[in-house]
Formats: structure tokens, sequence, C-alpha cells
């Protein structure tokens, strides 16, 4: 009877592991949904922040299935649904009701090109991810491109603009954000960085010292952030163009 309650047990237990990283994605779905709910009801402040608290989300649950050995197709899969909603349509919605609505069709052009480079990206990640560098993403990635769109929201609102205001400038950022993601240009991955790693004193203080600076004004902080991350891609390709091409030599005869 003992062991037939410990193997119940175990079960329990393994079944709950891989629900984990499930939880977390699921999570990071609702929060693009309430950022969808929100922004249709004119809280454009709760959809931007709905956004980030997504992406952090969306950051957790692929670690949790890593450290705890749960990775599977399904996740994946459901992954990939769930960055759709919040990184692909949330934003493009968001930007919609928040500036575009005066621009008529202009508008919704604006947000469909934004969340169909979304759901190319993702489509484009899932099936090159075994035969990329892992240290590098292709294009822009639509968490942070979604952070740079919910991010440009809520520093405006921040500073009292209104979406009618900055709707041409809200359109170019928009589109520019997903035509990024659909680039071939190359981010930093920061996949090599290994958490498990110890590390000189000074990397823990930087770290302190980055949170303080993002908790000075957070709106603004986290725009600059991400519109940095963004051209860094930009700028390593111009870096690319200024390096020497190596010609191989000719086969002696």
């Amino acid at each position: 009877m003992d062991e037939l309650n410990q193997r119940k047990h175990m079960d329990l237990r393994r079944r709950s592991i891989y629900l984990l990283p499930n939880l977390f994605t699921t999570a990071a779905l609702f929060a693009g949904f309430y950022a969808i709910v929100q922004a249709m009801n004119s809280k454009f402040e709760f959809a931007a922040v709905a956004i980030f608290i997504a992406m952090v989300l969306d950051g957790l649950d692929g670690r949790v299935a890593r450290l705890t050995h749960t990775q599977s197709e399904f996740g994946a899969e459901y992954d990939s649904l769930s960055d759709m909603v919040s990184f692909g349509v949330a934003p493009s919605i968001l930007m919609y009701e928040w500036a575009f609505r005066d621009l008529g069709k202009w508008g919704w052009f604006a947000a469909f090109i934004y969340c169909a480079g979304a759901a190319l990206r993702l489509a484009r990640f899932n099936t090159n991810i075994d035969v990329v560098d892992k240290r590098y993403f292709q294009g822009l990635p639509s968490p942070a491109a979604a952070a740079l769109v919910a991010g440009a929201v809520w520093v405006a609102l921040d500073n009292s603009y209104s979406g009618f205001e900055l709707r041409w400038y809200a359109a170019l950022l928009t589109v520019f954000a997903g035509l990024s993601m659909v680039s071939n240009l190359k981010y930093y991955s920061f996949k090599s960085f290994n958490m498990r790693k110890s590390v000189p004193f000074i990397v823990i203080f930087l770290f302190v010292l980055f949170f303080i600076f993002l908790a000075q004004n957070p709106p603004l902080n986290l725009f600059l952030l991400f519109f940095g991350y963004c051209l860094s891609g930009y700028v390593m390709w111009l870096l690319s163009l200024r390096k020497p091409k190596i010609i191989p030599p000719a086969d002696q005869p």
C-alpha cells in the first residue's frame, strides 16, 4: 500500500513539474488577453504594463522548463501561440486604439504590418530553431518589439501626450518594429549567458545599478532600453559591412 501511495505521489509530482512551465505560459497569455481588453476599454497604461508583465512571464516559462527538464513539443507550440497573442495581437490593438483610429485605413494598415510581422517572425523562429546560431536571433524578437511599442505608449501617457498628437510617429514606430521582426538582422540572444556559472562581484553590483536605473523612471528607461536593443541589430549590420571580406587563396597548380 505504501509503495502504491509513493508511486501515486511520484506520478502526481511528475505531472505537476510538467504543468509548471505551461502555467507560466498561461499566465503570459492571460496578461496579453488582459492587455487587449484594457486597450479596448481605453485603459492604455494598464494595457502597456500588462504587455511588459507578459514579457517577463514568457521569459520564465522556457527557463523553468529547462531547469526542470520538462521541455516538450506541446510546450513549444503553446508558447508560440501565447506569444502571438501577447506580442503580436495585443500591441497592434493597443496602438490602434490609442493612436490609429483617426488615421483611417493607414491606421489599421500600420497595425496589421506589425501583427503580420510578429506572426511571420514566430513562424520563422519555429522552423529555423535547429539551424541558426544560438547566440543570435534572426530579426527582432517579438517580445522586444512588443516592449518597444508598449513602452512608447507608456512613456507618452506618462508625459501627458495623447495618441492623436503622436499618431504619425506611433505609426512609423509600429511599422519599424514590424519590419525589424522579419528582417535578417542579427540580435544578441543572451542565451550564452550561463546563470549557473559563478561571476565576479562587480557583475552583481552592475545588476543592482541597472535595476536602480530602471526604477528611476520605468516608462522612459524601459522604452530607451528596448529602442537601443532594436537599433543594435542595425548597428551590427553596419559594422559587418565595414569588415573586409576574406578571399580564400587560389589553389596552387
